[in-house]
């Protein structure tokens, strides 16, 4: 009875930058898009702007087609976009360049894949992970000694990182979205931990140099300071012209290089005009 009657539910930042909360299946809350038109939504499915009954209509669309936060959920997947983090990590740990990564998603928060499958399928679909509860599903996935906490599932990247260094994973992925977090694991774990900064969007400029001088790679999501460091850098890897990944260190440029050349395509450069998200943040 008690595990009828456990509820499921998760909060996220979605597209647009707007809060959503999922709970047993229903979108409960969808708060105020901050974003009023993204280049890649609008690129995969159509959106000219974003509005929150857009959001719950995606948000519904996500619960229907995927199980987002609930027992149903999918948990393995292909490539979603051609080119996107999820999509970058789980080719890395499929050709052995990485052991692992260390994500967030409904279900586990916090934890440590080594399943390139399980990469694709958790993250490829999802954004800004701020609470979830837990759901068997997904735990049974990913192994409850690969997760923070089987029982709360926080989403504590930092503790992640501890994780996958208990593990005994030698290199491993770690997306972070707070640059304070950046800064603990590169010192915590050094060059075993490949940093990679996601959902930044409203960083602030102090925000931004934290990720460059810790970060192997970032996505520049709707922040100009993040596009503005990157176009004053002949020495980065700009990958994209929509919402572009930029790529800093050595290992950074290898991953997005190694998952460019698979798709036979080329980083920007720097002469194509952008497409670019509507407000900056």
């Amino acid at each position: 009875m008690a595990e009828e009657c456990r509820r499921r539910r998760t909060e996220m930042q979605a597209l647009g930058m707007c809060r959503i909360v999922v709970e047993d299946g229903k979108v409960t809350e969808v708060g105020e898009p901050r974003l009023k038109y993204c280049p890649l939504f609008n690129k995969l499915l159509g959106i000219e702007e974003i509005d929150s009954e857009t959001v719950r209509k995606n948000l519904e669309y996500r619960v229907k087609s995927f199980g987002f936060g609930t027992e149903e959920r999918v948990v393995r997947a292909g490539d979603y976009v051609t080119f996107g983090v999820s999509e970058i990590l789980s080719t890395a740990v499929k050709d052995g360049r990485l052991d692992g990564a260390v994500i967030a998603a409904d279900g586990c928060g916090s934890a440590v894949l080594t399943d390139p499958e399980l990469i694709q399928g958790l993250c490829g679909r999802i954004s800004g992970m701020v609470s979830t509860d837990p759901l068997d599903t997904v735990l049974d996935a990913v192994g409850r000694d690969r997760v923070v906490d089987p029982d709360t599932t926080p989403v504590d990247q930092v503790r992640g990182a501890e994780l996958a260094m208990r593990l005994g994973l030698k290199r491993f992925a770690v997306t972070v979205c707070r640059p304070e977090d950046s800064e603990t694991i590169r010192r915590m774990c050094g060059d075993r931990a490949v940093i990679i900064a996601v959902h930044t969007s409203c960083v602030s400029e102090e925000g931004a140099q934290k990720f460059y001088a810790n970060c192997d790679f970032l996505t520049a999501c709707a922040s100009l300071v993040i596009r503005e460091i990157a176009y004053s850098r002949p020495d980065v890897v700009i990958a994209g012209n929509k919402i572009p990944i930029i790529a800093v260190t050595d290992i950074g440029k290898e991953l997005v290089l190694s998952k460019l050349k698979e798709l036979g395509k080329e980083p920007w450069d720097r002469k194509e005009p952008t497409v670019d998200p509507k407000p900056w943040l």
